[in-house]
């Protein structure tokens, strides 16, 4: 009764008037976020500006054979971007195509198939694989896994396709070292490995369970429940964890430099060494000079034209998949 008495009295009681919200407080508020905004987009373009200013004279002198030309010869000072950028695409494509399928099957697994005291320490396990540093995964690429990749990969298929019209070319190593465009593929998968899998798992988890619940109830499988299910629901955002992927893949520099044999030349296999836009630089910044420096950082503005491409269409295919 007493209980009673006090929560009538508590709700006859006047409510508390909420103060009235400060214009000055809210006007600050507004100009903090818009400063904020505005100083990222300030950032951006002084370091595209910068880049383009220290680039434009090797535009100005090579003109458009600067990117359809493969030389590169700093006695001669002719300089050329084409190899570097085929390296870039080459190991960023291969990548994807070898990160990709693991990221998802790792964000299916653990969201459909792992028992529940697994899910933890797998979950950790992948995500502390992101807090490794690059130099890290490129020592190890290089004195682990490339000769044990040209022992057990390089040399048996280059003896089982030699001689074949496509295949051949494609996996044929001349000198079998374990360093190339492939292994610099993988090592570039590992890394991106951890991103695209914890953002995939993520958007999986928040799928209404009664979803899944009906699917399983009208008699599909597991598959059939992620096939039609799961992934047209998180459609756009695995399209937006694997161009996240793809942008990691494309800047990676130290990792790469150290495997993929930075070797300015062309080659239809993918055993054979290459060089990236971003090892280029990471070998050569350091003493460059005049026309070479201008070059290097020309290259650097290509990356990020590249970027910037690459960005356009992800949002392309998001919008895409949002309007199907």
């Amino acid at each position: 009764m007493v209980a009673l008495s006090e929560n009538v009295a508590l709700a006859a009681a006047p409510r508390r008037a909420r103060s009235a919200p400060s214009p000055i407080a809210d006007r600050i508020f507004h100009l903090a976020a818009y400063a904020s905004a505005l100083l990222v987009l300030l950032v951006l373009a002084g370091i595209l500006a910068s880049i383009a200013y220290g680039g434009w004279p090797a535009f100005q002198t090579f003109g458009p054979g600067f990117i359809t030309s493969s030389a590169w010869n700093v006695g001669r000072e002719e300089y050329g971007a084409f190899v570097a950028i085929i390296g870039t695409l080459a190991s960023a494509a291969l990548a994807l195509v070898i990160g990709v399928p693991i990221s998802l099957g790792i964000a299916i697994y653990l969201t459909q198939l792992c028992p529940g005291w697994a899910r933890r320490p797998v979950a950790m396990t992948i995500e502390l694989l992101a807090s490794v540093p690059s130099i890290i995964y490129g020592m190890w690429g290089l004195f682990i896994f490339a000769p044990l990749f040209a022992r057990f990969v390089q040399v048996p298929v280059s003896n089982l396709v030699e001689g074949l019209p496509i295949v051949g070319t494609l996996l044929y190593a001349q000198v079998p070292s374990g360093v190339g465009v492939l292994t610099a593929g993988i090592i570039l998968a590992i890394m991106i490995v951890p991103f695209v899998a914890s953002i995939t798992r993520d958007m999986l988890d928040q799928i209404p369970t009664v979803l899944r619940e009906s699917a399983y109830g009208i008699g599909c499988t597991t598959w059939e429940v992620v096939r039609h299910v799961l992934i047209p629901q998180a459609s756009v955002s695995i399209i937006g964890a694997i161009m996240l992927g793809l942008g990691r893949a494309l800047g990676e520099t130290m990792a790469v430099t150290f495997v993929i044999g930075n070797a300015n030349r062309l080659s239809a296999s993918i055993f054979d060494p290459g060089s990236t836009i971003a090892s280029r630089i990471a070998n050569e910044f350091n003493e460059a000079d005049g026309m070479q420096l201008h070059a290097l950082l020309a290259l650097g503005c290509i990356l990020f034209v590249v970027t910037f491409i690459v960005l356009i269409i992800a949002r392309l295919l998001v919008r895409r998949v949002k309007v199907a």
